[in-house]
């Protein structure tokens, strides 16, 4: 699934286990990690990282390098291109010299405010952009002044620690519990507790380091990944609400519609849409 809007071009990709190279784009390319966890490699810039992708990780590729990807089982990607003329224009928005748009490579990293601009850019190409161009013009603009803040060769060299926020390690740690035990009965004091985190001080972290709180965060994986297995597996509506999470079917059509607009019906049949 490809969608060019002339200064992004959105792709949602599903690559088979082994190993796949990449040639270097012309222009940066951010690619997201979509669905179930993934051992994944990675060599690009001379550099090389190995570990599991989490649903949300974020690989940020720079212009005219390659990569090259070994990837343990299937994996989905949402991967937007962005392009040099839409820096540009950014960099003019925040008074950035314009020789310091060059964005820089990064592996497997959290960052709330571009994976939340990410997923609104795929669900606007899922429905078909019915929000129109100035909808998708304000996503791009403010993924570009985005990158340009924290991923660029402009953004700041270190970045300081905050007070109350959730050290990386931690995030990675409650995430990967998180979309182990999706299907299970998920409690605070369990995500605590692999946080090393007190409970209140788990969730004020979680909610600053992702954007959302702990339950908003596990029901829309959760919806994720029924809208996934119904889609691609022949279990009934019932089984995919448990292996999902849910405690019943009514309760994933629930949250379905919710947060999609269809029920689960719809996508069995392949008529997900928003009417």
């Amino acid at each position: 699934m490809i969608a060019d809007l002339g200064k992004l071009t959105l792709t949602f990709r599903t690559d088979p286990p082994g190993v796949l190279e990449t040639v270097p784009p012309s222009d940066p390319r951010v690619v997201i990690h979509f669905g179930a966890p993934v051992d994944i490699g990675c060599e690009r810039c001379g550099l090389a990282h190995r570990g599991v992708a989490i649903h949300g990780d974020v690989d940020i590729i720079p212009a005219g390098v390659a990569s090259q990807w070994t990837l343990g089982k299937q994996d989905n990607a949402f991967v937007v291109a962005v392009s040099q003329e839409l820096l540009q224009e950014a960099a003019i928005d925040l008074s950035i010299d314009p020789s310091e748009t060059v964005l820089l490579n990064r592996f497997t990293m959290r960052d709330a405010r571009l994976e939340h601009l990410a997923w609104a850019l795929k669900s606007e190409m899922d429905d078909g952009f019915t929000a129109g161009r100035l909808f998708t013009d304000s996503l791009a603009m403010a993924m570009a002044c985005q990158l340009l803040k924290r991923h660029s060769v402009a953004s700041p060299k270190q970045v300081i620690a905050q007070p109350g926020l959730m050290a990386p390690f931690r995030l990675r740690r409650v995430l990967s519990f998180i979309e182990d035990n999706l299907s299970g009965d998920l409690s605070l004091s369990a995500i605590a507790v692999v946080s090393g985190l007190s409970i209140s001080h788990c969730q004020r972290a979680f909610v600053r380091a992702t954007g959302v709180s702990l339950h908003q965060f596990v029901m829309r994986r959760r919806v994720e990944r029924a809208r996934a297995m119904l889609a691609d597996s022949r279990m009934s509506i019932s089984e995919v609400a448990h292996a999902a999470g849910f405690s019943h079917q009514s309760h994933l059509a629930l949250q379905m519609r919710r947060m999609l607009g269809v029920s689960p019906a719809r996508i069995r049949n392949g008529r997900e849409s928003h009417g």
